[in-house]
């Protein structure tokens, strides 16, 4: 009697099985109309330039001439930050964007949002920021750096420096005379184009000596991605790879 029952019920059909049930589950599914598809995807897709600059990469713009021919003004570049997770901190002859430790920058160079677009841009990393300055490290927490020797050139930890793979091209290396040890957590930066870049040596008397944090820098310049004849990848320079770490 149970079975007649369970036949005449559901037509001699079997019971749905779990991913049958499923599936006709989402067929009754109505879809999102266009305007708020469109909107969770915007949501998605904004969200993810958030995480994608915070975590991952950030684009930034060239505001002088002191990182010449390296960089050039209004260059437009990004900046990775994946070298530096983990305890993993700026290298000898890496290019990086840090923020201004205090008067480093006067209010020619510091490109700001004016406008609601632009600010948005600002927001999800599309806009190219200012307030930042961008140099190379030439000496990392504990290194001896100084100018120069009889030959005139950079010398860190002992060993001169042949700077002319990425110096602008006829300038020296340093008409400022110095000889310091960078403390630890800091960075000694200095500019390709050194007649033209007020970066560490200009700054011996500041708090820092010269020196920047490295808890200040924003990541490493892998790329220029705009003008297109301009656009490159970043490399060091072997010339560091020679220098030994501090004793």
């Amino acid at each position: 009697m149970t079975d007649g029952a369970a036949d005449e019920q559901h037509g001699d059909q079997p019971f749905p099985n779990r991913s049958e049930r499923r599936r006709r589950k989402r067929s009754d599914r109505k879809p999102l109309p266009v305007w708020q598809e469109s909107l969770l995807l915007l949501g998605i897709a904004l969200t993810l330039a958030i995480v994608i600059k915070a975590l991952f990469v950030q684009a930034f713009y060239i505001p002088s001439g002191s990182m010449r021919d390296t960089l050039v003004r209004n260059d437009r570049i990004l900046v990775q930050k994946v070298s530096y997770w983990g305890g993993g901190e700026p290298e000898r002859g890496d290019v990086v964007v840090f923020a201004d430790p205090g008067g480093w920058l006067d209010s020619t160079e510091i490109r700001t949002a004016d406008n609601p677009v632009s600010k948005a841009l600002e927001l999800f990393g599309l806009f190219p920021t200012g307030g930042h300055l961008v140099k190379r490290v030439v000496g990392v927490g504990g290194d001896s750096v100084r100018c120069c020797d009889d030959d005139g050139r950079l010398v860190v930890n002992g060993t001169p420096l042949e700077e002319q793979g990425y110096l602008f091209p006829g300038v020296k290396p340093s008409l400022i005379r110095f000889d310091i040890e960078v403390p630890d957590g800091r960075l000694w930066v200095m500019g390709d184009n050194r007649p033209n870049s007020a970066d560490s040596r200009l700054h011996l008397g500041d708090p820092g000596g010269g020196t920047v944090a490295v808890e200040d820098v924003v990541g490493k310049v892998f790329s220029v991605v705009w003008p297109l004849g301009h656009a490159q990848i970043l490399r060091r320079p072997e010339t560091f790879e020679g220098v030994p770490d501090a004793s």
